[in-house]
This record gives structure tokens, C-alpha cells and sequence, in this order.
């Protein structure tokens, strides 16, 4: 049977039918219309639990990237990785619960909606053919905005500081309805989002404009909104899993726990007001899975093992004091935050003994389940604590209708991704981010369109696609690049373009961290150019000192942000954003130069 008619086959049966289909029995729930959605899937897990031995249960808890395009692509990364050539071997050999799919330099599972749609197809059917015969969760890290997995023609969307700009979350709902039928429509039926934490820390070097809010009250209604978009929309077979991330809650962090450890010394009373909020929010919303941070946090466990490894946050707070029993993930353990106290062979025992249900992207795979299978040989993990987190699982899979229809229709795929009314949602909640946060001089609105603009500061492909942006709306526009660390000689050239010019556009990108930035916009202000500064990614920009005096920002740099930024700067629309932080003055963070809520219009 093809895997095309396979899926209609599914689709056409009793859930009875199409989980004996793809291996699960559960034929007590499906004949019991009286059951409730709980006790359904509660017996779908369970019945499906009963067939598996204790390769396939570790395997179930398991999920990591696979080297191709298509299930059967021979990629000699998949050798020094796994010890096999395909994706489809990697999923036989391990039993695996889930894959994650990335569209970078070294691992690239991405050409086209439709290529993906095939690819997931091939891995379910690899998955539901062989082994536990459970078909896979399908992730991918489809935020919006700075992280972005599947880019166009798919819809693609601001980050989630920008669409709280909006302050709208009918908005936020419908930008999160998107991304999950998008995602759904090419096999991928669970997104590591949304951001949960608080971005209560400005320097933050990880998070930053992923998170919707500074302020955990506007940061959990966004959460709650795009948790019922994802999971409660009306999309066959039932949109996307949600993840809410990272808890106990990264916003506070110094550092980047991809690359060290960070400590937070926040006390208990501070995280309780601040990070718990919008985890409480998500765990109300019934958020399929949450995902853990890398991160220390001494006044919730002393002994200062990483959040992921630390039975006092994940059992004592998540599960025993908020309450939640749903799927626990791991952050990658490939990150250096998880890896610093302890080996990889440890790392996978300490998450489950923690709590966690689920260990993504641990370095070496073999190593990671022998450990987990030694453990429970050994007397280490009990077994009732493997079956506890493999049920979660499962029954995460079956209410969201993973297990009866992991197939999708490739012929379809373009019918639901990147549509133009799909674009055109997305453009409308992009027009709403941008936020006016200084016009002292009242440079904007401009008194006519300017006949010359140019366009530096940072970004190579953001300077050059803000002036095409800009050329389209009636100015003829140039770019230069100054990068972020912008060199005398680049200062000296930007200096002279913009004599030429009758605009100057600026934008920034971390002047705190890159303070040279500053040097750009003064020397440029100080050619008596009108010239208009953006900050491109944090908002944080704004508040340095410096001579310019008119301030946007818009979250992130993706087309529609581009696009909405070209309208505004010309006069075309109004800016409605408000900011989602405070804003300190420069480095010293006890000051509020600009205070959340804060923004302007004309």
C-alpha cells in the first residue's frame, strides 16, 4: 500500500480500526462512545504499551535529528552519527519516539513544503512498518521570526515580542492557527513553542525577542493564545502539539545556555511573580508538553544541577506543585549547559530520574539509550518510572491524532501553506509590531518622500531588503552594510553615502553588546541628514545614549516586519505598537528610559 492511500485508509476507519492499521490497539475506548476524551486516550496508551518490549518503550522516549531530505537519502552523516545510512534506518534501529527537523548549515532537512511533506511521510511509514510500530512525533522549532525552521513560501511571522507589540491575541491566535495547519500539512505535528519565558533580564543573550513580554501578565495571555492556537483549531487531523518553553523560566539568564551555564539568583518569591505565570497559563490552556532549560537556579534546588536535571523543579515544582502530568522535554543536550557537570552517559539517567519524559538530541545516541537501558537493567530507573514517561507520550500521540493519522497528502500541501490570505494575516499582524518609540524632533511623519534614501547600519540581507522595500514605495534606495562592530573606514563610507541621500536609515542589532554602533549613528546624525534609527532585533537599542533622536523598533527583520518598517518610515501608515519591556538607559538597568506600554503615533 502506498503511503498516499494508506493515510485515506486511515483517515476512512474507526479510530479502532486505524490504530490496529498503524499497530496500536484500542478497540475498549473506540466502542465506548460514553468514554471520555481522557479515558480514550488513557487506553489507547495503555493498550499500546503492552506491546512493546523495553528497546521500543526506551525508544519512545527518545527524539533526534535525522541526516536528508528524503527517508531513504544515503547521507554519509548518518554513518558518523548513528552507524546507519538513511533517516528511515535511523527510525528502525532505535524505535524511535520522535525526529526534529532543522534547515541549517549541517543539518538541512528542507528544500520545499512538498519535499518535507514526502520526507515525513517516509519516516512514519519506516516508523509504523517496523519496530513498535508507533508512528513518530514529528517536531521542529517554528517560533516565528529569529527562529524559523520552515521559511517561505510558508507563512512566516514575526517574532513573538512583535506581535505583542500588536497587543492583540485574536492575532496571536490565528498567527499560531497558521503555523500549526502549515506545519501539519507537511507531517510536522509538534512545534517547540511558544516561548514562555519572561525576558525580565535586557541582556539576555538567548532569548530577547523570542519572548512576547518583559511583564509575565501580557508575556502569559500571548502564551495562552497561542496554545489554543496550535492545539484547538479546526485542522483534520488535529494541528500540532504545542510546547511551552523554557521552564522554570530563561528570561532572567546572563548567559546563553548553549554555550555555558547560566545561573539565575533570582529569589523563590521573584521567580514564583515573574516565570511561573505564563507556565501556569500554558498548563491552563492544556499545553501538550513543556520543555526544559539548561539553567541553574539555586533558590529552587541548591545543589545547582541544570533545571533539566533537577528532580526539586521538574517533579517538586512542575509536577507536584503546578500540577502538570502532560510531556516533559529536554532542551537539546547537545547544549553546553546540560554538559558541563556531567558525561553524556549520565545526562539521559539524571533527566529521567528528574522527571523528564523525553531526551532530545543527546550527542551520541547509542550511548544515550544504553545508559537508560543499563539503568533499568541495573535497578536504577525502575521500570514503572520507563512505562510512567511512555505513556505520556503515547497519549500525547493520540490525542493529537499522531497515532490513527500520521500520514499526510503531498498533493494537498500547497492548498494549505503560504496561501494568500495566509500572507496577507501575517502582513496585517506585522503592521501592527512596529513601535515609535522616540520622534523628539518630529522627523515623522515625513513632510514628503524623500527622493534619495539610504539604507546601514547592520545586517547584509536586511540593509538590502528594507532598500528594495523601500524603491518599491516610491524612494530610491540604496544599502550599505556596517555590520555590528562597524570599522572607522565603514563609518567614514556610510558617512559619505549619506551626503547624497535625503533620508538616512539606520538599524541596529545589539549596541550593548556592540557598542561601536553608536559611533555610526552619531557621526551620521551629525551630517545633518534626517536620519532615522531602528532597532532591528531587541528594542533595548533605544535606550543608549546617543545624538539620534527618532527611534523605531520592530522586533526582528523577516519580510512582512521589513515591509510594515518601509510603510512606516514613509508615511504610507501609522505605528500602533506598544512596547511589550522596559527599556533601561543604556547599561544602567535600574533606570527605565522608556517604560512598557510605551509608544507612539501620528
Amino acid at each position: 500500500m502506498t503511503t498516499r492511500n494508506r493515510r485515506f485508509h486511515a483517515l476512512a476507519l474507526p479510530v479502532a480500526g486505524v490504530l490496529a492499521l498503524t499497530g496500536v490497539g484500542v478497540a475498549t475506548a473506540a466502542s465506548a462512545p460514553r468514554v471520555s476524551a481522557e479515558a480514550q486516550a488513557e487506553a489507547a496508551a495503555t493498550q499500546a504499551l503492552r506491546g512493546l518490549t523495553l528497546e521500543q518503550k526506551v525508544g519512545q522516549l527518545f527524539v533526534t535529528w535525522v541526516n536528508g531530505k528524503s527517508a531513504d537519502e544515503v547521507n554519509p552523516k548518518n554513518q558518523a552519527d548513528f552507524g546507519v545510512d538513511t533517516p528511515a534506518q535511523v527510525i528502525r534501529k532505535y524505535h524511535l519516539g520522535g525526529v526534529i527537523y532543522f534547515n541549517n548549515d549541517t543539518r538541512d532537512n528542507f528544500d520545499d513544503p512538498v519535499q518535507v511533506a514526502k520526507l515525513s511521510n517516509g519516516l512514519q511509514q519506516a516508523a509504523v512498518t517496523s519496530g513498535a510500530h508507533i508512528p513518530l512525533q514529528i517536531a521542529a522549532d517554528q517560533e516565528g521570526g529569529t527562529v524559523t525552521r520552515m521559511g517561505a513560501p510558508a507563512t512566516e511571522f514575526p517574532n513573538a515580542m512583535a506581535i505583542a507589540a500588536g497587543r492583540d491575541t485574536g492575532r496571536a491566535t490565528k498567527a499560531a492557527t497558521i503555523l500549526g495547519h502549515e506545519l501539519r500539512a507537511v507531517g510536522i505535528n509538534q512545534d517547540f513553542a511558544p516561548d514562555s519565558d519572561v525576558n525580565s533580564n535586557p541582556v539576555n543573550p538567548v532569548i530577547g525577542v523570542r519572548s512576547f513580554s518583559g511583564q509575565p501578565g501580557l508575556a502569559s495571555d500571548f502564551v495562552t493564545a497561542e496554545v489554543k492556537g496550535f492545539q484547538d483549531s479546526d485542522f483534520p487531523p488535529k494541528t500540532v502539539a504545542a510546547t511551552a518553553k523554557h521552564f522554570p523560566g530563561h528570561g532572567a539568564a546572563p548567559t546563553d545556555s548553549h554555550t555555558g551555564l547560566p545561573r539565575i539568583d533570582s529569589t523563590e518569591a521573584q521567580w514564583r511573580a515573574t516565570d511561573v505565570p505564563p507556565f501556569k497559563a500554558a498548563i491552563a490552556a492544556g499545553i501538550d508538553s513543556i520543555m526544559s532549560a539548561h539553567i541553574q537556579f539555586p533558590s529552587l534546588d541548591p545543589s545547582l544541577e541544570p533545571a533539566t536535571l533537577s528532580k526539586p523543579i521538574i517533579t517538586g515544582k512542575l509536577r507536584n506543585e503546578l500540577g502538570y502530568n502532560g510531556v516533559v522535554i529536554t532542551d537539546s543536550l547537545e547544549m553546553q549547559g546540560v554538559r558541563q557537570l556531567h558525561s553524556d552517559a549520565e545526562i539521559p539517567v539524571l533527566a529521567l530520574k528528574a522527571g523528564v519524559d523525553q531526551l532530545l538530541m543527546p550527542v551520541h545516541l547509542d550511548v544515550a539509550i544504553n545508559s537508560v537501558l543499563n539503568a533499568v537493567k541495573s535497578g536504577e530507573i525502575p521500570m514503572q518510572r520507563i512505562d510512567q514517561s511512555v505513556l505520556r507520550v503515547l497519549k500525547l500521540k493520540f490525542e493529537r491524532g499522531i497515532l490513527f493519522s500520521p500520514f499526510v497528502d503531498p498533493n494537498r500541501v500547497m492548498k494549505v501553506v503560504g496561501t494568500p490570505a495566509n500572507l496577507a494575516t501575517a502582513q496585517d499582524i506585522a503592521d501592527r509590531g512596529i513601535t515609535a518609540i522616540a520622534n523628539d524632533a518630529g522627523l515623522l511623519p515625513l513632510k514628503q518622500k524623500p527622493a534619495t534614501t539610504l539604507v546601514t547600519g547592520w545586517g547584509v540581507s536586511t540593509t538590502a531588503s528594507l532598500a528594495q522595500k523601500l524603491t518599491a514605495h516610491g524612494t530610491a534606495a540604496t544599502a550599505y552594510q556596517t555590520g555590528q562592530a562597524p570599522t572607522d573606514a565603514q563609518i567614514a563610507q556610510a558617512v559619505a553615502n549619506a551626503r547624497n541621500a535625503d533620508l538616512v536609515v539606520v538599524l541596529t542589532n545589539n549596541i550593548g553588546g556592540f557598542p561601536r554602533q553608536t559611533q555610526l549613528l552619531d557621526a551620521l546624525q551629525a551630517t545633518g541628514k534626517p536620519v532615522v534609527a531602528v532597532a532591528a532585533q531587541i528594542p533595548y537599542d533605544a535606550g543608549y545614549p546617543t545624538s539620534v533622536t527618532t527611534w523605531l523598533a520592530t522586533y526582528g527583520y523577516i519580510g512582512p516586519t521589513l515591509e510594515a518598517l518601509a510603510k512606516v518610515i514613509l508615511g504610507e501608515t501609522a505605528p500602533v505598537g506598544k512596547l511589550p519591556v522596559d527599556i533601561p538607559a543604556g547599561t544602567d538597568m535600574q533606570t527605565v528610559k522608556y517604560p512598557f506600554g510605551h509608544g507612539l503615533t501620528w
